[in-house]
C-alpha cells in the first residue's frame, strides 16, 4: 500500500501555504481558523482564500520565544485584520520594530518559519511585511 511521505504531506497545509480560510454559508463571515459554529449559529462553511492584504491592529516584540525561533529573536508579531474580515496573528518581517504602527497596511509573504528535528527540516509558511 502506498503511503504519502510526511515531507510531501506538509506541503498541503492550505492555511500555511495558500492562506485559505472558511466562509460561513449563511451570513458570509470569514474565519482563518476552522470553527465548529459561526457567530450566526450556522455549522456549514466553504473554503475561501484570503488576498493576504490587511492592517495591523496590535503588535509586540518577542525577545524570548520558543526554541525553534531562537535564531530569529528578537522578532515582531502582530494581530492583523485581513481585508476579507478575518483576524490573524502572524510574524512581521523586513522592518524594524520602530517602523510598526497600528493601522499600517501589510501584505502576506512566503518565508521560512523554522527548522525542526535532527536533520533541520525547514518549514515554510506565511508571514507579513509592511505594504510597499
Amino acid at each position: 500500500m502506498f503511503r504519502e511521505s510526511p515531507i510531501i504531506r506538509w506541503r498541503n497545509y492550505s492555511d500555511r501555504y495558500k492562506l485559505s480560510g472558511h466562509k460561513c454559508t449563511k451570513c458570509g463571515a470569514n474565519y482563518f481558523e476552522k470553527k465548529g459554529m459561526c457567530v450566526c449559529g450556522n455549522l456549514i462553511f466553504s473554503e475561501m482564500f484570503f488576498s493576504g492584504n490587511g492592517k495591523i491592529v496590535s503588535f509586540t516584540k518577542i525577545h524570548s520565544g520558543p526554541s525553534v525561533f531562537e535564531e530569529q529573536s528578537p522578532y515582531c508579531v502582530a494581530i492583523i485584520d485581513l481585508e476579507e474580515g478575518a483576524r490573524i496573528t502572524a510574524q512581521i518581517v523586513d522592518c524594524k520594530y520602530d517602523e510598526l504602527k497600528i493601522g499600517l497596511g501589510v501584505e502576506a509573504v512566503f518565508r521560512k518559519l523554522y527548522k525542526s528535528g535532527e536533520k533541520g527540516i525547514i518549514h515554510y509558511g506565511t508571514k507579513f511585511r509592511l505594504k510597499l
